[in-house]
């Protein structure tokens, strides 16, 4: 029996789209490691990224990458949060490689590696403007390189990297990501040998493999929404995703109540669930639906996005959501099922929710 709500994943969709973003990465010489903490680690749909052609598999949790591992995902992990201190363990024993901007953690990897035996591998981050992680001294990174390469002898400095966009909203230009090639070079110098990886960002930077101006010398990014949706770059930066499917992830949800009613609350208007003092429009008296889904589910209400020519999401508390069904032409009925589509925002939500089934359309 189906339960709901529930979101589908399609994994011929998934896979054409990784695809897409490797061969796009191809024409420019980028190797593409596929992100997938946006829907937290789906193992089925962690293995397409594999046998779509990415080169390493990456997340910013070690449990995302076990399952990818324990599916037959054989290809590098990479660790891209800086690993905490209270997980060196499990990170030398699950990731391949990680992202790292602290040398008492440098420290750390390498004394774990001792004791397990192996050889980890560590790109350090530059921060050169979005301000979440990374040195920001880079004579700070260049020393620190120096010391990974010379004394820490279980670490492998395989490269350097950044992140824009994430948190500063900095744009990922050519002449950011050539900010990063210069440091290379000057990394490459002090240590004697040339970096394997030299990793410019996320899917802020497919742009510049569109319009084939990515500098020579960055060889890798890190993809995720831009694999498992590319709605931002269609929708922020007004780029032609055609080409790409935007609709990999389905969210369902089952209508449990439709009745007319006002559209504007009777009483004194207080606070909402969620402590909002949200502002209403009296349109009259409409026909309504409630659908059993809320925010605990998908988070933003704003997110979701009805398939249905006519729905339109009023409101939501935890467990129930609103629409409007007032100008719908079709006849829905109570138990009937609504698709939506989906933002990155509300993928990782739904997709980390115990409440909200997994279906797998292979």
């Amino acid at each position: 029996m189906n339960r709901y709500p529930q979101v589908t994943v399609d994994l011929k969709k998934l896979l054409h789209n990784v695809k897409e973003v490797v061969a796009l990465g191809k024409a420019s010489q980028v190797e593409i490691t596929g992100i997938i903490k946006g829907f937290t680690g789906i193992p089925e749909a962690s293995l397409m990224f594999q046998k779509g052609g990415c080169t390493m598999v990456g997340s910013s949790r070690l449990e995302q990458l076990e399952r990818a591992k324990e599916i037959g995902v054989t290809i590098p992990l990479m660790l891209i949060r800086i690993p905490m201190l209270s997980e060196i363990e499990e990170a030398v024993k699950v990731a391949d490689s990680s992202l790292n901007s602290e040398r008492e953690v440098l420290e750390a990897l390498n004394k774990e590696a001792g004791k397990q035996g192996k050889n980890h591998g560590v790109i350090l981050m530059a921060d050169l403007g979005d301000l979440r992680e990374g040195f920001w001294d880079k004579e700070e990174l260049i020393n620190t390189a120096s010391y990974v390469e010379n004394n820490l002898k279980n670490l492998t400095l395989l490269g350097i990297g950044t992140n824009v966009g994430c948190y500063g909203s900095v744009a990922a230009t050519p002449s950011k990501h050539q900010e990063l090639v210069d440091l290379k070079d000057d990394v490459e110098k002090e240590i004697g040998r040339p970096l394997k990886i030299v990793s410019g960002g996320a899917t802020s930077s497919i742009p510049r493999l569109m319009e084939n101006n990515m500098p020579e010398g960055i060889n890798n990014i890190r993809v995720g929404e831009g694999i498992i949706l590319a709605k931002d770059l269609r929708d922020l930066y007004g780029y032609d995703m055609s080409f790409m499917y935007q609709d990999v992830f389905t969210l369902k949800a089952e209508v449990i109540e439709i009745k007319t009613k006002p559209s504007y609350p009777q009483g004194e208007i207080m606070f909402d669930a969620f402590g909002n003092k949200p502002e209403y429009v009296d349109i009259g008296v409409r026909k309504r639906g409630l659908l059993a889904m809320g925010k605990v589910d998908y988070g933003y209400l704003e997110n979701i996005y009805p398939r249905m020519k006519g729905v339109k999401v009023l409101g939501a508390s935890s467990d129930h959501t609103i629409i409007d069904i007032e100008d719908v032409e079709e006849d829905i009925k109570i138990g009937d099922i609504l698709e939506f589509d989906l933002s990155y925002a509300s993928i990782v939500f739904v997709t980390n929710c115990e409440n909200v089934r997994i279906v797998i359309k292979e």
